[in-house]
């Protein structure tokens, strides 16, 4: 008899669990849909596409306004790339537009490296984005020499893309803690463009000096050789500048540039976004406040607009 009622009581467990179970993988996608709400949908190479777009109440139409792109990390999506960088407040202040691109799949993410024509080459996504401009500048007043891209982590690898494969469009890049996976041969921009760089010394996601994560067993590059790569690639000569900084962070500028190279780095820093929303500090690390990225990318974006459109 009490055989019999513990193997039911095992049946009744099991079948709770089971119950359990379906409903965690109904609700995880209906908490992502709940979670990525988007306000635009675009269809570029065969795909839809999604955006969250963000026009301050200051928009003026007769007025030219600048276009900042801000691209979401592995995993993440568009509003929760606007709710950690707060680009929203800062085009509120500043009167210019601000759109979050979704990347595909699930979870979300970028094609930032892979062989044309392959499954994961970035065409497709440099595609969307190139017709979300042009989506954009059909629907607002674009200014087309102040259209600013940024990203963070799998998103500033695909900032990374743009530098090489749309520069004739992009007046200048900031990018946190990038995962810069696509190849310095394949990248062949027609000029070179400003960028202002942000990573931690202490990231557990994308290493400082490269080489595999827990998170992920890609060889990714040293920061710092990755940087010296790309001042010498923007034209760069002479021993970089130290920039005034405080707290936890040191910043350069690379000198005598064709295009300007900033590199800050946050010592103990994490993959976050400086002065930004943290994120778990067990998953993601460190967020320092001690420079506000949003801020100094805008600053470094009105320094550069695009001379020629």
């Amino acid at each position: 008899m009490k055989h019999t009622q513990m193997k039911k009581r095992l049946i009744r467990l099991s079948g709770f669990w089971g119950v359990l179970l379906v409903i965690l993988i109904l609700l995880v996608p209906i908490t992502f849909l709940l979670l990525n709400r988007t306000n635009g949908t675009l269809g570029s190479s065969g795909e839809e596409r999604s955006y969250l777009l963000y026009v301050p109440d200051t928009y003026n139409p007769a007025v030219p306004t600048p276009l900042v792109i801000s691209i979401h990390g592995y995993g993440e999506w568009p509003a929760h790339q606007s709710q950690i960088s707060h680009w929203n407040d800062l085009a509120d202040q500043h009167g210019f537009i601000v759109v979050y691109p979704a990347g595909t799949h699930f979870p979300l993410r970028w094609r930032t490296h892979g062989e044309p024509g392959s499954d994961s080459s970035p065409t497709p996504d440099v595609t969307f984005l190139s017709d979300l401009i042009d989506k954009l500048e059909s629907e607002f007043t674009i200014d087309p020499a102040r259209v600013y891209v940024n990203g963070l982590s799998n998103g500033g690898g695909m900032s990374f893309v743009l530098y090489c494969e749309l520069s004739e469009r992009i007046a200048a890049i900031g990018t946190v803690s990038g995962a810069y996976l696509f190849s310095w041969e394949a990248c062949q921009p027609s000029r070179p463009v400003p960028i202002v760089v942000f990573h931690g010394t202490a990231d557990p996601i994308v290493p400082y000096w490269g080489g595999p994560s827990d998170a992920f067993d890609i060889p990714f590059p040293a920061i710092p050789e990755w940087i010296d790569v790309l001042a010498q690639r923007n034209g760069c000569a002479g021993t970089p500048v130290d920039i005034p900084c405080s707290g936890d962070v040191r910043g350069v500028q690379f000198a005598n540039c064709d295009a300007d190279v900033v590199f800050y780095t946050i010592s103990g820093g994490g993959h976050a976004w400086p002065g930004g929303e943290p994120m778990p500090e067990d998953i993601v690390g460190y967020t320092t406040q001690d420079i506000n990225a949003t801020q100094t990318m805008w600053n470094f974006f009105q320094q550069h607009p695009l001379s020629d459109p």
